[in-house]
């Protein structure tokens, strides 16, 4: 399999499709998400989490148990295949992928400390440490901090399925026709969908500006938006990110087959 179909979801197009917002650890508003989903659910639906499965929110590992828990529901239906559910990778995860190889970072605290400010503190703390005892460790030297790191991971896989989760979350979702992309925070709509890098997590600020297709994709949607500006349609671009973990809601939509909006949930 190439590196670029390992990052890359192909989604069957024509169907319905699921896709869920930014959740940030509130694990009981995606419980609710879910207990929606279930009631309208059909067999050959979709479903995309759109990242930020991580951070800010307090009950973390819940979060990651629900996901795991529903997907399994969801495959447990007739004719239901594993490429039905996609997880994208988000900001949240990506800090955490490299987090786990800081000691290789050549200013460690400060990394640290700029992953704290946004919102790393939580998800270290559902994993067994604080920020408090990295720093430490950074201070202490590259060995300490290779430990720590080093425990860490195993903290992460002694909880059923989240280290597999963790290793196969995507860069981005398609449809097969090429019509529909799915995306964490934003693109560059001046590069290509295979050099986008980061732009994945931290290209958002130029997504309301979007004003024609990107290539032969008809329309973007995204779950993370800094400003938390809730639902928000134009012809080319759709992000759904009510505040879920800052006060606000959780934000679900379901697309037709044809790629419109068929309905929106909030929990």
């Amino acid at each position: 399999m190439s590196s670029e179909q390992n990052i890359f979801a192909t989604l069957r197009d024509k169907t319905r499709i699921w896709a869920v917002g930014a959740i940030h650890g509130a694990a009981d508003r995606l419980s609710d998400i879910h207990r929606q989903i279930s009631k309208q659910y059909q067999p050959g639906d979709q479903i995309v989490y759109l990242g930020n499965y991580f951070g800010h929110g307090r009950n973390i590992r819940t979060t990651i148990d629900d996901l795991l828990l529903f997907r399994r529901a969801v495959l447990a239906e007739p004719g239901a295949d594993c490429g039905d559910i996609v997880f994208l990778r988000g900001a949240q995860e990506e800090m955490w992928q490299k987090l786990l190889q800081l000691q290789f970072a050549p200013n460690p605290v400060e990394v640290l400390r700029w992953m704290a400010d946004q919102g790393i503190g939580a998800t270290i703390e559902a994993y067994g440490s604080t920020i408090e005892e990295a720093i430490l460790s950074a201070r202490d030297g590259t060995l300490s901090l290779t430990r720590w790191t080093t425990q860490l991971r195993q903290n992460l896989r002694s909880c059923d399925g989240h280290g597999t989760l963790m290793s196969v979350l995507r860069h981005a979702a398609f449809t097969d026709s090429g019509s529909l992309l799915f995306v964490h925070a934003g693109i560059d709509p001046q590069r290509p969908l295979s050099a986008q890098s980061d732009s994945f997590w931290w290209g958002g600020s130029g997504f309301a500006s979007v004003d024609k297709p990107y290539g032969d994709y008809q329309r973007i949607v995204r779950g993370f938006d800094r400003r938390h500006s809730g639902f928000q349609e134009t012809p080319f671009t759709l992000s759904i990110d009510g505040g879920c973990g800052f006060g606000g809601s959780l934000l679900a939509v379901l697309l037709a087959a044809d790629g419109s909006v068929a309905e929106v949930l909030k929990a």
